[in-house]
Order: C-alpha cells, then sequence, then structure tokens
C-alpha cells in the first residue's frame, strides 16, 4: 500500500507546490513587467484570508455535522445498513460471478456499498477493506486485480452517494438560501457515473448486462432517472426551482424519520445513538482543518496572482470557440481535482462557491461536481494497496470514464436545473 500511496502523494505534493511556484513567477512578471507593485501585498493578504477562512468554514461545519452524523449513526444502529445491502443482494450476485454463493466478501461488499449510499465514510472504509482483503482470499493471482475486485473498486470510485451531507453542509456555512437544492441533481450525476462505471467493468469482463435481474434494477432506475429529467425539463425555471426544493426536502426528511422510525421498531436508544454519531461528527470537522486550510491558501495565491483566471479563460475560450455556453468553466477545476484528491476537491469547490457565490451557478455546480465521482486514484491506492495489489488492469481506466461521465451529467443536469 506505501509504494501506491507514496505515489500518489507526490503527485498531489507537485500540484500543490506549483500553485505557489507559477504564483510566484506570474506574480515577479506582473512587477517587474507590467509595474503591479501591488501584486505580493494582494498574494500575501490572500494567505492569510484564505487561512483564516478555512478556519472558520471548518469550525463552523462543526454543528451540522455534529447534526447530520448523529442523524447517519441512528440510522446506522436501526439496521438500515442491513436492508439496503438485502436490497441490491440479488444484482450484486450478478456483478460479482467470480465470488461463490454465500462468501462472506459477498456480504462485507453489500455492506459497504450501502455505507457509502448512507455517506458512512467511517463504516464503509473499514468493510471495503475486509471486503478487498476477502476477494484477495479468492484471487488465484496474489499481485494482479481480479475481476470481483476491480468491480468491487469501480463501484466505490464511481461515488454513488445517497445522501451528500458534507456538501450540504459545507452550503450551509457559506451562505446558500437552501443548501439542499443540489441533493437531487448530485443524485442524478452520481447515477451516470456509476451507471457508466458498471457497464465499462462489465463490457471488459464479458457480464451480460441483459440477464432479467440485471435488467430490473439498472433498467429500473434508468427509467426513474430518465423520467425526473424528462419531466423537469418540460416545466419552467421557476417550477424546477421549487419542485426540485420541495421534493429534495421531503425526501431527506422523509430518510431523517424512517432512521428515526426503524431505531424505535429495533428498540435501540436512539437518543444514545445520536450523542455516539454526534461524537464522530465533531471529531472529523476538527480533522479536515488542516487539509482545507492548506488547500485553499494554495488556491488563493494562484487565483490572486491572475493564474487561475487566465487558466479559466483559456479553457473558456477554447469550449467558446466551438459555440458553447462557458458558465460552467469556472466550477471546472473542482472536476480536475476530483479524482486525485478529495480535500483538494473540497478546496476547490469551497473557493468557487466563495469566489462566485453559494447559489452561484459555478458554485452549484462545483458541489454537483464534488459528489458525481469519489477519488478515483486514492481508491485505488488504499484498497488495492491494502492487499499488495501492484497491477491493477483496466481498473483505472474504467474508474476514469465512470468520473467523465460524471462530469458532463454534472453539467447537464446543473443547466436543467439551475441556468
Amino acid at each position: 500500500m506505501s509504494e501506491l500511496l507514496t505515489r500518489l502523494t507526490m503527485v498531489l505534493n507537485y500540484i500543490w507546490v506549483a500553485f505557489f511556484i507559477i504564483a510566484f513567477i506570474v506574480g515577479l512578471f506582473r512587477l517587474i513587467f507590467m509595474g503591479d507593485v501591488s501584486i505580493f501585498p494582494e498574494m500575501m493578504n490572500s494567505t492569510f484570508e484564505m487561512a483564516k477562512t478555512g478556519f472558520e468554514i471548518s469550525l463552523g461545519l462543526t454543528g451540522v455535522m455534529t447534526l447530520w452524523m448523529g442523524l447517519m449513526k441512528v440510522g446506522e444502529s436501526g439496521g438500515i445498513v442491513n436492508l439496503m445491502s438485502k436490497a441490491v443482494g440479488p444484482l450484486f450476485s450478478r456483478l460479482f460471478p467470480e465470488i461463490p454463493k454465500g462468501h462472506p466478501a459477498s456480504g462485507s461488499i453489500m455492506m459497504n456499498i450501502a455505507a457509502n449510499l448512507l455517506g458512512l465514510d467511517n463504516a464503509a472504509t473499514p468493510l471495503g477493506l475486509k471486503a478487498m482483503t476477502q476477494l484477495q482470499e479468492l484471487n488465484k493471482d496474489k499481485d494482479t486485480a481480479s475481476n470481483a475486485m476491480i468491480m468491487f473498486l469501480v463501484l466505490n470510485a464511481s461515488g454513488l452517494t445517497l445522501i451528500p451531507v458534507s456538501i450540504m453542509v459545507y452550503r450551509a456555512q457559506l451562505g446558500a438560501a437552501d443548501p439542499s437544492d443540489v441533493f437531487i441533481p448530485i443524485l442524478l450525476a452520481t447515477f451516470c457515473s456509476t451507471l457508466t462505471g458498471i457497464v465499462a467493468v462489465s463490457a471488459f469482463q464479458k457480464i451480460n448486462l441483459f440477464n432479467r435481474v440485471i435488467l430490473a434494477y439498472l433498467g429500473g432506475f434508468t427509467l426513474l432517472i430518465a423520467s425526473i429529467i424528462w419531466y423537469f425539463s418540460t416545466i419552467s425555471q421557476e417550477q424546477v426551482t421549487v419542485i426540485s426544493s420541495v421534493a429534495g426536502n421531503l425526501i431527506l426528511f422523509g430518510i431523517i424519520f424512517s432512521f428515526i422510525t426503524l431505531g424505535l421498531v429495533k428498540r435501540i436508544n436512539v437518543y444514545e445513538s445520536f450523542i455516539e454519531g454526534a461524537k464522530e461528527g465533531f471529531s472529523i470537522s476538527i480533522r479536515i482543518i488542516p487539509y482545507l486550510v492548506a488547500i485553499l491558501v494554495a488556491v488563493g495565491v494562484f487565483r490572486t496572482c491572475g493564474a487561475m483566471d487566465f487558466l479559466v479563460q483559456g479553457i473558456g475560450s477554447g469550449f467558446a470557440a466551438l459555440g458553447m455556453n462557458t458558465d460552467f468553466v469556472d466550477a471546472l477545476p473542482t472536476a480536475f481535482m476530483k479524482p486525485l484528491s478529495g480535500s483538494g476537491a473540497r478546496g476547490m469547490m469551497v473557493d468557487t462557491m466563495k469566489q462566485y457565490g453559494a447559489d452561484s451557478f459555478a458554485g452549484r455546480l462545483s458541489c454537483v461536481f464534488q459528489g458525481a465521482a469519489d477519488t478515483t486514484f486514492y481508491i485505488v491506492a488504499v484498497y488495492f494497496g491494502s492487499v499488495g495489489i501492484k497491477k491493477t488492469r483496466y481498473a483505472i481506466t474504467a474508474g476514469l470514464l465512470a468520473d467523465l461521465a460524471g462530469v458532463i451529467a454534472a453539467i447537464f443536469v446543473a443547466y436543467l436545473f439551475f441556468h
């Protein structure tokens, strides 16, 4: 695991350092050749401002993060993860034909996916590592990823999440009028990412996607998503905003209600379970401070020196030359960073919302980008590295295809919902 993680860390290190080096070079150019004597004071001020912003945002997250992690713990203790794993069991047995019936890896995989759907990262990662260890026991070539390992990894990398808790929390902290208005767009985009990942891996592994059970699951979900997109495309933008907000908040509160009700049915101490999860939420908020401050300071100087605007405008000019609307370009830094680093993409998302506004088109789209997929390279490093896999085969290719589909879908649904 150390070798893969070291490579990934070095890539992130180069990106982070590059922000400062480029900012310094651009600043010198503006000072010497353009006579801009204010550029370096502005860049230094941005480091202090962004460090303060990163700390204040992280600290401000504690209340809402504590609330949501407490509610998630209630759902987990009440057995919602078990119910969800049973619900997707028939589909997963077809997607993982190499796993013998009744093997413990099947249960770990389903529990991991269910935990990921609920955004329970603390529960999902240990279950995922356990599942990967069990899959390695079935693997005949110990340094090469098996078909089941790749399917499992791509499902994780596609980032399918039912409740994007952290994104909604950041939106609330940055002053969004309705923090949950990105809930349905994220759900649509991440479904496209996951579906693309499944199709890509199935094509490599020659899995029959026309199996009746697979068709029932994937076809049913696809029909539902297509129906939602079709309905929202037939009504006005004002109606889209109202209905999306009402439906999103109704679904979210319905989930909270079901968690508490299930806890009561299971006769657990709902209050104590909430407190246990809430403590985790507080510690998570504190732990992210260094990561958020680091990336925000780097992005801050990169933006202040003018390099970020130059990069974004250059990309925008390319799309404009093709006759395309370029409003989505301002949010692209989040999409570019997401496959490499969750904390880096989070910083880009926060910077975009701070720069353009949480309720701006770019601000909302950056949130959809953040929720549309997961950190493919990091997941490959952690999951495969934990069992000594060196030959990843087509895992990264399939994962990046899923990421690309998520980005394209995110742009499409953002224009549908917010433009």
